[in-house]
């Protein structure tokens, strides 16, 4: 059993590990020889997103009764890490349409849930959330879209930027404003199809290349008023709670996945080269920042699984979840600075990774809230200023996303729907 198993063993089930093991050798088989690809072409890459969609994981929180895995947050962290311990920006992708699964969920009625969890599930629907705009950046009161009622259609005017999988989504979860103040923002289904939708360039970013995370535009796009998320003045909580309960414990998810990379890798190099007659790694000073690094990723790694743990349980863990994020963030990022001292001028080309690593750690520190933004959230928790606790409010429906894991298995039924344990869908 690996150091990395065992820190995390108390977690997770037989199930678990055998979700990881189809992911890691995905990812390592169908993955990982197209990353040179991608960090070349800088455009994304529609292809290799929707292999990643068909195989199933994008439904892995959601209920097997609406075409899903049903087999909860814990395995959605490990699906996640896996793919971004390869690829960050397929990480990415597969977070980000997780934070899209997250509201349709939470607040879709059962004709929505029956026509759009069965499609996601398999691979043929991609969902977004659109929230963030070019003026109010995270400042989600700030907003300015507007949604109108006019008979049975809204209205969408506006411009959602930094939107997760904007180039290949085809659902998009978007909030705009139907009043003032914070009971009036409402959340939507949008069809990428929609009349008046249009995405802004892609523009190539400093990593997760192959990710999109682009610009929707909104010009009279008319949405049937069935398409309403919840009820008019819900967006805010659509917002806040998708943040919460998906994009802070996605998010870490992608930074562990970096993270491992990066330890995996520095100590791969610093045993393969020599200095003095010895491996790199028996010089005093290397061998302390390795071992910096491996303390690092171990913390990190038991924030994100116990976190993670905690939604499955349906126990209230907001802290648990900004806590997990701020660590994953900063130690990858640390560990990332680490990796190119280790390294030196060897980490600087592109065929090392680290310098790759490096450039896609730096994308998961704003989303979702930047680390000040969690330091601010841990301090009001400690002075019992926290309020809405939104893992305590859908306690029952996060629980619920596990549910393939609360009752026995037979020793010959398989861990999904699919037909074999190795069901690469092409």
């Amino acid at each position: 059993m690996s150091i990395a198993t065992r820190t995390t063993s108390y977690f997770t089930t037989p199930q678990h590990e055998e979700l990881r093991e189809q992911v890691r050798e995905f990812a390592e088989v169908k993955v990982a020889p197209r990353v040179g690809d991608m960090e070349a072409a800088k455009s994304v890459h529609v292809e290799m997103s929707r292999l990643i969609a068909r195989q199933g994981w994008l439904g892995v929180t959601i209920d097997p009764r609406y075409g899903g895995m049903g087999l909860g947050h814990l395995a959605k962290t490990i699906v996640i890490e896996e793919l971004s311990r390869v690829s960050g920006a397929m990480g990415a992708m597969v977070q980000a349409s997780q934070l899209g699964v997250a509201k349709i969920v939470h607040f879709g009625n059962e004709q929505q849930k029956r026509r759009w969890l069965p499609l996601v599930g398999n691979g043929r629907c991609m969902p977004t959330i659109a929230v963030t705009e070019p003026e109010s950046g995270g400042h989600v009161l700030g907003m300015s879209a507007t949604a109108e009622r006019v008979g049975n259609e809204y209205v969408l005017n506006g411009r959602k930027v930094f939107v997760g999988n904007s180039h290949v989504g085809d659902l998009h979860g978007v909030v705009a404003r139907t009043g003032r103040g914070s009971s009036g923002l409402s959340a939507f289904l949008v069809e990428s199809t929609a009349p008046g939708l249009s995405l802004g360039q892609h523009q190539p970013t400093m990593g997760l290349h192959g990710f999109s995370f682009g610009e929707l535009i909104f010009e009279n796009c008319r949405v049937p008023a069935e398409n309403l998320l919840g009820s008019e003045g819900d967006g805010l909580a659509v917002a806040y709670s998708s943040s919460v309960l998906y994009g802070r414990p996605n998010l870490t998810a992608v930074s562990l996945g970096i993270h491992r990379a990066i330890v995996e890798q520095t100590v791969e190099f610093a045993t393969a080269q020599q200095r003095y007659g010895a491996p790199l790694a028996e010089l005093p000073t290397v061998k302390q920042k390795l071992g910096q690094m491996q303390s690092q990723l171990m913390t990190a790694r038991l924030a994100a699984y116990h976190a993670a743990y905690l939604l499955d349980e349906g126990l209230p863990c907001d802290a648990e979840l900004i806590s997990a994020k701020l660590l994953n963030v900063e130690s990858s990022l640390d560990s990332a600075r680490t990796a190119m001292e280790v390294h030196a001028a060897y980490g600087l080309y592109p065929g090392s990774n680290i310098e790759r690593f490096l450039r896609d750690a730096n994308h998961i520190y704003a989303p979702a809230g930047t680390s000040d933004v969690q330091r601010i959230r841990l301090a009001e928790v400690a002075l019992g200023t926290y309020r809405d606790q939104w893992s305590a409010r859908f306690s029952d429906q996060l629980r619920a996303s596990s549910g393939l894991l609360n009752r026995p298995r037979t020793a010959d039924e398989p861990m999904t729907n699919n037909d074999s344990p190795r069901w690469w869908h092409r």
